[in-house]
């Protein structure tokens, strides 16, 4: 596998072969990776944790799950989880938007911004951010449907590995979020740290 480096903050396209691998590790622990899928011969297939949820039933990812496309057909398998499981599937990409509704006006790098700018880097203009998986978050649906997500407590190392099931062209954001928001700190505990991607 060749390794890419995700400096802190910013976002990473890489082409993935049917049938190779990619790993994504948190070397620092902690670190959200909003991880995004594209069918790399037709970028209006993408990967969407909406339509993989309704067929695993659980809106966490876990070992041999298949995770879909919007067109319900299977883009990557989910092989091995060093990380306990702790994921997401709900949050949407953080965008300038986000920050300006928690009162952060100033330009802020995003998930959302990391995506663009990393499919521009292979020539290819995205009009559409989709629902990630946001591998390495903690987040929670309470039992009254309150939605939280707490510091993350992933261990320095932990990875995540995914079979490609067609050629891909996969990109990964070490998300940006940094605002101390109760209930919602997500990289705020630890900073924001960069990741690894190794693929092949």
């Amino acid at each position: 596998m060749n390794r890419i480096v995700v400096p802190a903050a910013e976002g990473r396209a890489i082409p993935v072969a049917k049938g190779k691998r990619v790993r994504v590790t948190t070397p620092a622990g902690h670190q959200a990776a909003d991880f995004f899928a594209y069918n790399a011969d037709d970028l209006n297939e993408w990967l969407s944790p909406m339509h993989t949820w309704v067929t695993t039933r659980s809106i966490k990812p876990k070992p041999g799950d298949q995770l879909l496309s919007r067109f319900r057909r299977p883009m990557l398998t989910l092989r091995e989880d060093s990380a306990g499981g702790c994921h997401d599937m709900l949050i949407a990409a953080c965008d300038q938007a986000r920050y300006a509704q928690f009162g952060h006006a100033a330009p802020h790098r995003s998930c959302a911004a990391n995506l663009a700018e990393a499919m521009a880097g292979l020539g290819h203009t995205i009009a559409v951010t989709p629902q990630p998986v946001n591998f390495f978050t903690n987040t929670h649906v309470e039992a009254d449907g309150a939605l939280i997500s707490p510091p993350n407590p992933v261990a320095p190392g932990s990875h995540v590995e995914l079979e490609a099931l067609m050629n891909l062209i996969v990109v990964v954001s070490s998300c940006p979020f940094d605002l101390k928001i109760p209930g919602w700190t997500i990289n705020a505990g630890g900073g924001v740290t960069e990741l690894w991607v190794d693929a092949g």
